[in-house]
């Protein structure tokens, strides 16, 4: 999946929830660390990363650095962390959310894939933390 892709389910994913009652931008072109920015159905702001997995894995992973940099932001944003895959679509709300400790895997040197891994600290989030879940029954 090229990055043009992921930009185009990343603007589909913001389009869905607005219908929902959200009110989002996309902000996942440039250097953003995350993927959009704006309003919950409730009027709190709110920032969401998104993931795009073709691979099914019963845990969801999310990079320890890029949690921290979502966790930076002021303390009244809801942040976000939406994972898409074959069995479905999972939103993770992060500011609640009780972690695991992190572990180091290996991951993709960059959001555009590589063959180049690096070994990262991560934490491996289980299906059942997402609040929001849609699954595909097929």
């Amino acid at each position: 999946m090229g990055i043009q892709k992921i930009n185009k389910w990343e603007q589909a994913v913001v389009m869905i929830l607005n219908l929902d009652g959200w009110d989002l931008k996309w902000t996942g072109e440039g250097n953003s660390r995350w993927d959009a920015a704006g309003k919950t159905p409730k009027g709190f702001d709110c920032v969401i990363e998104m993931k795009f997995r073709k691979k099914y894995y019963e845990e969801k992973l999310i990079e320890k650095d890029k949690y921290d940099a979502l966790m930076s932001l002021d303390k009244k944003i809801i942040k976000l962390y939406f994972v898409n895959d074959p069995k479905g679509n999972f939103l993770f709300w992060l500011n609640t959310l009780k972690l695991p400790d992190p572990v180091k895997k290996y991951c993709p040197d960059t959001t555009i894939w590589t063959k180049r891994r690096l070994k990262k600290d991560v934490y491996l989030l289980k299906e059942n933390q997402a609040s929001r879940i849609n699954l595909n029954l097929s």
